[in-house]
């Protein structure tokens, strides 16, 4: 069970928003502790890839769902004892894993592993229904969005970097199938909770997005 006395911070948005990075940065700023919801959906969808299930087989995907154990230490995720951090943000497991995320028994099965993230001193949380489903009584709420476009130029950037081939249109068309696909689903869509500051980070800098939650948090504690 957790302990709904610990501050939760909840940060939801589109893939490619830059919530895991915005995110990330608030809980070591205020030192936090940080759960990235979207790496436990990744996680099982690269258990069902390897183990070669059919992603529309929602009990089968549900069973390895729950049936994980992984381990977030010093930036690394591990599974089963071995380091995926690298394998979850492959492209296949990020479309695989938005697949996954409309099964009901799949989300149920994740849900309990997410609660137990809320331990003292505080939580700062991202994923698509944090605000919502899963921390309704979270302190803070943001939905931080950009533009498709915006978004498909940030990945792109990363992949070139990291020396991956990608193409631009592609990944545009690719983020746009997927925010219908998020925004449309009947469990838990991604939509702004009606409580939420809605943060257009379009055109601002990662150390500005992650200024201003801070100065939404501190508003709240004072």
């Amino acid at each position: 069970m957790s302990d709904r006395t610990v501050p939760v911070i909840a940060i939801d948005g589109p893939t490619a928003s830059g919530k895991g990075t915005v995110a990330a940065r608030v809980a070591e700023a205020l030192g936090f502790h940080y759960l990235d919801s979207g790496a436990l959906f990744r996680l099982a969808a690269l258990a069902c890839l390897e183990k070669g299930v059919d992603l529309t087989d929602e009990q089968a995907c549900a069973e390895l769902a729950g049936a994980m154990n992984p381990v977030f230490e010093a930036g690394e995720i591990l599974l089963d004892g071995r380091a995926v951090t690298q394998a979850i943000r492959a492209e296949q497991v990020g479309l695989a894993a938005s697949k996954i995320a409309v099964l009901p028994a799949v989300r149920k099965a994740l849900f309990e592993l997410e609660l137990r993230a809320r331990r003292a001193p505080g939580l700062v949380a991202d994923g698509r229904d944090m605000a919502s489903v899963v921390f309704p009584d979270a302190a803070l709420k943001v939905f931080l969005t950009a533009s498709a476009e915006a978004r498909a130029m940030r990945r792109y950037k990363q992949l070139i970097e990291k020396g991956v081939s990608a193409n631009l249109p592609n990944l545009t068309r690719d983020l746009q199938e997927r925010d219908r696909r998020d925004r449309e689903r009947p469990v838990s869509p991604c939509v702004p909770a009606p409580d939420a500051l809605v943060l257009d980070s379009s055109d601002l800098s990662i150390e500005a997005t992650v200024g201003q939650v801070l100065s939404w948090w501190q508003a709240r504690v004072r």
